[in-house]
């Protein structure tokens, strides 16, 4: 059981202390990524940035992932879920191009005309407070992969062991402070887990790049 976010980054980059960092970029999901990658960024030096994905909610299910789509397109969908569910492709299509403009808006909102950060050829590190289906995640590792990045790996204080095994078969590593295996939502391993706000993320961000 973790305080908050802060004291979930700090667990968490203790047990990231052994692997042989070179400048990493942590690139957090944000909103709840951002809290605690600022925490891995402060113990492991390297760069912050974000990377945002979005996920695709079932028609009237809206908390029910049937994907995730990232900021470059890219797109994770369970197929299955989505045939047993009789969700029609023109849904999908649409939904998605409706996240994804809500992924620029929020890229706008948190980091203005800042330049995107490089990826080829560096560790690039996803951040999150938590995974449980996963799906944003693997969007997101998705859409990097296109980026030639030297390794890819994922950092996340807690998720149940079926996802936390599915995303290390796509990743060069996986960081994660605990798997259990009765897991119902990121949120029951926390003390306190409330919604961070825009502001708080957009004042990290700040904090960390030098009101640049």
């Amino acid at each position: 059981m973790f305080a908050d976010r802060e004291e979930a980054g700090e667990q968490l980059a203790e047990r990231m202390k052994s692997h042989s960092w070179d400048n990493p970029l942590f690139l957090a999901l944000p909103r709840g990524g951002v809290v605690v990658a600022r925490s891995l960024q402060r113990q492991l030096g390297g760069e912050l940035d974000l990377y945002i994905t979005r996920k695709i909610g079932a028609p009237s299910q809206p908390e029910l992932a049937i994907g995730a789509v990232a900021g470059d397109g890219s797109k994770v969908l369970d197929y299955n879920l989505i045939r047993r569910l009789n969700i029609s492709e023109d849904y999908v299509e649409k939904k998605a191009a409706s996240e994804q403009e809500e992924i620029e808006r929020r890229m706008q909102v948190y980091r203005g005309e800042r330049p995107l950060p490089e990826y080829a050829g560096r560790q690039v590190v996803l951040v999150d407070d938590g995974v449980a289906t996963g799906s944003t995640v693997m969007a997101a590792i998705q859409g990097l992969k296109e980026h030639d990045p030297a390794e890819l790996m994922v950092a996340v204080p807690v998720g149940p062991p079926d996802t936390i095994d599915r995303i290390a078969c796509e990743v060069d590593g996986v960081f994660f402070v605990d798997a259990p295996p009765s897991f119902m939502a990121v949120g029951q391993f926390y003390v306190r887990f409330a919604q961070v706000q825009d502001q708080e993320v957009i004042d990290i961000l700040q904090e960390v790049w030098g009101n640049g």
